[in-house]
């Protein structure tokens, strides 16, 4: 059974030992030899393929083009034969493999997600596990094993330690769980985990500004700079360098300054010794591109846009009152009080943490495209300016209790609709999860994972290839060591213009 364990602060005299420490638990996670289950080993190669699918689709787009072209300039280092780059064959070195590819899997925000007392996107672990397994000429065991890692350690720190409420952004939880992931690839021992997670921590935590106001296009690097960090400790630690002890629960530390301060009080759960690591499971991807919370919404949308086509002429409407969690209603909904939720004019990160504007698109076109749906032709078109002006979003309890339940079967994401027409007729409905959540109308299996990467790679990747990566996919545990490699895409000649690379320090 997992166990809890309660996480304080501690005065410097007090001394914590070093086996009650936070980073020194998830560094025994993360070296304890549990076998990955069979179950778990094939939702690891769905996220493989989801990973690979709207990293595909971000090939071209200018957060991705200037990652790629940073990390050209590092070719591999020494210590092994490199790692490859998305969409194209060259080696670099694993840290900045970690980050051209990180920023590519983020970037359309259309990748897994978890929510808890945190939110995440646990597939966030990936591309730097991936970067050092190849580098270092891992096998697919290895790397399941490295993965199953990850997720365990950032799903655990998501349900129990609230990051933004404090405006930290959520990859502070993620650089600890890469630099778990990784040390569970390599084999590490127990103290060079311990420091590398600490030193991971130390480096990644940074304010929520990122996914405030203007959203710019760091949102995409976040989490690629934490996998990065994460690979550059674990190297740090094997070579004999420490981290800020007790990094969580120092008095100066984490938690007492930048978290609930010197009487904080928190329960992690983590795996027991022989647990096998299991939480993917409890992870979901997303069928549209756009922040989680708003998926269910998309779905809604399409259902009303069938049954109640009046709806999409915003001269039958009054007001649209969506109902929903506060976190939602505070972080996409009007209750974040952000002018640009409702600004035609906004970037793309910005309107995809707009659900006024989600619903709106989704209501009138029945569909939700990752480029279409937020053209700049599309956000400024008259008739939905004014329809998107007269949606707003208020907080109801209910649905925040069920948002934060620790019951996988009631936990919500959703919320209800009310819509009052101009003619007086009301419209309501609710969802409570996206359809492709587990517990949705059409959950995601292997079959929806394969057909959301052909979509997105149609057009960019040659038939060829397609069918090769997601054939190798299949038969992760069964590459051996030195074959990684064929988990990269390369990307049909012509699809990328290097030539088109911004020019930049390096």
């Amino acid at each position: 059974m997992v166990k809890e364990h309660h996480v304080r602060v501690y005065k410097s005299e007090e001394n914590l030992p070093r086996e009650d420490q936070l980073a020194h638990k998830i560094a025994l996670v993360a070296a304890d030899p549990v076998a990955v289950t069979d179950d778990v080993t094939e939702m690891v190669i769905n996220r493989i393929i989801d990973n690979a699918s709207v990293a595909i689709a971000s090939l071209n787009r200018a957060p991705i083009v200037a990652a790629r072209a940073q990390a050209l300039t590092h070719g591999p280092s020494t210590g092994g034969k490199g790692a490859k780059v998305f969409g194209i064959g060259e080696r670099v070195s694993p840290e900045w493999a970690a980050w051209a590819n990180g920023v590519a899997v983020r970037e359309l925000d259309y990748h897994d997600t978890f929510l808890a007392a945190e939110y995440s996107h646990p597939g966030d672990n990936i591309p730097p596990i991936l970067a050092v397994a190849q580098h270092v000429g891992a096998s697919g065991k290895d790397l399941i094993r490295g993965i199953a890692t990850g997720y365990e350690i950032q799903v655990n720190l998501v349900k129990a330690i609230c990051l933004h409420k404090h405006k930290i952004d959520h990859v502070a939880h993620l650089g600890p769980s890469a630099a778990a992931g990784i040390g569970t690839l390599l084999g590490l021992d127990v103290e060079t985990i311990f420091q590398s997670v600490g030193q991971a921590l130390h480096t990644t935590t940074a304010t929520r500004q990122s996914r405030k106001g203007e959203i710019s296009t760091w949102k995409a690097h976040a989490p690629a700079f934490a996998g990065k960090m994460a690979v550059e400790a674990a190297d740090r630690s094997m070579r004999g360098q420490t981290s800020p002890v007790p990094i969580y629960e120092g008095e100066d530390g984490f938690i007492a300054w930048l978290l609930d301060g010197p009487d904080a009080s928190y329960t992690v759960p983590l795996p027991t010794p022989g647990e096998a690591k299991r939480a993917i499971l409890d992870t979901y991807t997303k069928e549209h591109s756009a922040e989680y919370q708003a998926q269910a919404w998309i779905d809604l949308a399409r259902k009303l846009h069938g049954k109640y086509p009046e709806l999409k002429d915003p001269a039958n409407v009054e007001s649209v009152v969506i109902r929903t969690s506060h976190h939602t209603h505070v972080v996409i909904g009007s209750g974040a009080n952000d002018p640009q939720k409702y600004d035609p004019t906004a970037s793309r990160e910005t309107l995809d943490h707009s659900i006024p504007y989600i619903f709106t698109v989704a209501l009138q076109d029945g569909s939700w495209h990752h480029v279409d749906s937020y053209a700049p032709e599309r956000a400024g078109r008259p008739d939905t300016v004014e329809l998107w002006e007269k949606v707003s979003t208020v907080e109801d309890p209910e649905w925040t209790r069920r948002y934060h339940s620790p019951d996988i079967d009631e936990k919500a994401f959703g919320g209800s609709v009310e819509i009052t027409l101009t003619d007086g007729n009301v419209v309501t409905d609710e969802i409570a999860v996206a359809d492709a959540h587990p517990l949705g109308a059409r959950p995601f299996t292997r079959e929806q994972y394969i057909n959301k990467f052909r979509t997105l790679a149609g057009g960019l990747v040659e038939e060829d290839e397609i069918e090769r990566f997601l054939d190798t996919a299949a038969r992760l545990p069964q590459l051996a060591a030195g074959e990684l490699d064929q988990l990269n895409i390369t990307a049909a000649p012509g699809v990328i213009d290097f030539a088109a690379a911004p020019k930049g320090l390096f």
